[in-house]
């Protein structure tokens, strides 16, 4: 979750509303093919309170994606169990990326809004340091000569 509170009764595609037999009308598939899915860890629905089934859009999503692998690219139960876990991650993944770019970003603002201060209170008072060129030049330094003490 984001961090904002959601409203309990407000409806997202992660919403656990659909019994096994709508949801297997909405798939195409027959709700034996659910629970064998349920059984293998392929597409795992929501359960209530006296354990039954309950699937939400994104799960009949993966219902349907999980049948077009099936039996159009022609991929066992396995190899789908396989992708939908690499998916997964990849998904998590890309959360993790973003979460980090956001902190990244945020400690860079914070840094430039650090050496913002240092710089607002160096003393104007000072110079600037300048490195000299080195010269080979020779200087020669003459005391003057000392007068005598006047009276």
């Amino acid at each position: 979750m984001d961090g904002r509170r959601r409203n309990p009764y407000q409806l997202t595609d992660e919403s656990p509303v659909y019994v096994i037999s709508i949801a297997a009308q909405l798939s195409g598939l027959h709700p034996q093919t659910l629970r064998q899915y349920d059984r293998l860890g392929l597409v795992s629905p929501d359960r209530t309170a006296g354990r039954g089934r309950r699937y939400s859009a994104r799960d009949i999503e993966l219902l349907r994606t999980v049948q077009q692998l099936s039996q159009d690219e022609g991929i066992n139960l396995a190899g789908i169990k396989r992708i939908i876990e690499l998916e997964n991650q990849v998904t998590a993944l890309q959360q993790r990326v973003a979460e980090l770019s956001a902190a990244v970003d945020g400690a860079a603002v914070a840094m430039q809004q650090r050496e913002a201060q240092v710089h607002a209170s160096y003393r104007r008072d000072l110079v600037p340091y300048q490195d000299v060129q080195q010269t080979s030049a020779l200087v020669v330094w003459r005391p003057k000569p000392k007068r005598p003490p006047t009276e």
